[in-house]
């Protein structure tokens, strides 16, 4: 139990909690003292000993069953309460499915799910060797799930149950199979979701500590701790400051507009090809932005200093309008962006949570691109670059495609940034290569040296 332990305190450091070796020491001696056999006085002498901040109460709360839960709730063996034929029914019955449903099935009726090295192989298989954060636990567990076979589960139960009836098993026999077979079914679920959480958090926590240098400019948005988003924070005006400088050259070289060679040489026929006439292209207009941010719990880092970055430079854009979306879609009010201004995100965050109160799997990227299209068209003309930030993810709900084509035909420009690694696009219920082809420029904007370098390249073209 004791490397156990060691083994969470390195996954709450990992998770952004500072844990000292004093503290560290407190909680092996207040496990010596009080044992282990009372679970829930367990819990609180590790939260008393290693926690110091509410703050922190969130990531313990997350890893504590991760680390020390016995794997998830016990299957039940559904064959104890049938007769030998009615066993052999079973066992007739489950040969008649396809294999992987067939394997499924067997686990779930005879109480012995995967081992935990079938687990580690499916959880590898469904993507949990590159997931880097607990967010990112849910949608692998769904994937591994679908892999399993779990989507097509209830179609088979019914026919399993159709087959017994026919094959002359009683009806009492049938709904006790059953009520196991559902209650096994809740237990492997939460089984898969416990080994994912453990898996990438054992991961992050055996990340190495200078994989991202000393620049913090580099660092994953969703790896920052705290103190770190802070330190980024104050980093903010200094490349605002980097960036309106290169825009206002930029404007100051192209104060008379490019060297147009095309309407030079048209313009000096007239006089044998000689250059007596010197064209240049029209200077280029300020951009109007409109920005449409998924502000969903896993992407709160990089709109908050999308939202920074972009509205600090509000002189360098003619226009700008910004939008939040979760489950639907609401205009971000000009109260929350004087917070973000004033490094208040906690506060401006507070409010748009309010407007759009979190529940999980609650992203419906689709409807919100509906309701943009109904009552917010009016925004999107031939001078205005769209930006939507976000992972592309709609949980299954319907990406409509059909209303970005329409989006990108209207705007000037069509530009997204998403904060997940190119390699996750299309996984899970990412719609984001659907996306991409409909889109003039993506961008990964997995840090803020990313998010930067992607402002600039907008406010130069």
């Amino acid at each position: 139990m004791d490397d156990r332990v060691v083994e969470f305190i390195r996954g709450l450091r990992a998770a952004g909690v500072r844990v000292s070796l004093a503290e560290s020491m407190d909680a092996m001696r207040a496990m010596e003292i009080l044992g282990i056999s009372n679970k829930t006085l367990f819990r609180e002498s590790l939260r008393a000993t290693l926690i110091k901040g509410s703050d922190d109460f969130a990531p313990f709360d997350e890893l504590f069953p991760l680390y020390f839960s016995s794997g998830g709730p016990m299957m039940q063996n559904a064959l104890d309460d049938l007769s030998p034929d009615e066993q052999q029914m079973l066992q007739a019955a489950l040969q008649a499915l396809s294999g992987r449903l067939q394997q499924l099935m067997e686990w779930l009726t005879s109480g012995q799910g995967p081992t935990k090295e079938e687990l580690e192989d499916l959880a590898q298989r469904a993507g949990a060797d590159w997931a880097e954060d607990q967010q990112q636990s849910r949608w692998v567990t769904r994937r591994m799930l679908q892999q399993m076979g779990f989507s097509h589960l209830e179609q088979q139960m019914q026919e399993l149950l159709q087959k017994l009836q026919e094959m002359g098993m009683s009806q009492q026999a049938i709904d006790k199979l059953m009520g196991v077979v559902e209650a096994n079914r809740e237990a492997l679920a939460e089984q898969v979701a416990q080994q994912i959480g453990l898996q990438i958090a054992q991961q992050r926590a055996n990340r190495p500590d200078d994989l991202y240098g000393s620049d913090l400019m580099y660092k994953p948005f969703h790896a920052l701790s705290p103190a770190e988003v802070d330190i980024l924070r104050k980093e903010i005006q200094r490349l605002v400051t980097q960036l309106r400088s290169r825009a206002a050259l930029r404007r100051k070289r192209g104060k008379h507009g490019k060297f147009d060679a095309k309407s030079t040489i048209r313009a000096n026929q007239r006089y044998g090809g000689v250059p007596m006439e010197i064209k240049h292209k029209k200077r280029k207009l300020k951009p109007s932005l409109v920005l449409l941010c998924d502000v969903s719990r896993s992407t709160e880092n990089v709109v908050e200093f999308m939202l920074h970055l972009t509205h600090e430079l509000h002189d360098q854009v003619s226009r700008m309008k910004s939008f939040a979306f979760y489950d639907r879609l609401v205009e971000i009010p000009d109260e929350v962006m004087n917070y973000i201004r004033h490094d208040d995100a906690d506060k401006a965050f507070d409010i748009i949570r309010n407007m759009l109160p979190y529940r999980p799997y609650g992203t419906d990227l689709g409807g919100c691109l509906e309701t943009f299209c109904d009552k917010h068209m009016g925004t999107i003309n031939g001078r205005t670059t769209l930006i939507i930030l976000g992972d592309g993810r709609n949980n299954f709900n319907s990406p409509r495609i059909d209303l970005v084509k329409e989006l990108q035909q209207r705007a000037r420009k069509l530009v997204w940034f998403n904060p997940e690694q190119p390699r996750e696009w299309g996984t899970g219920d990412s719609d984001m290569l659907e996306y991409r082809a409909n889109c003039d420029e993506v961008f990964s904007v997995r840090n803020l040296a990313q998010l930067s370098a992607a402002v600039d390249k907008l406010l130069s073209s």
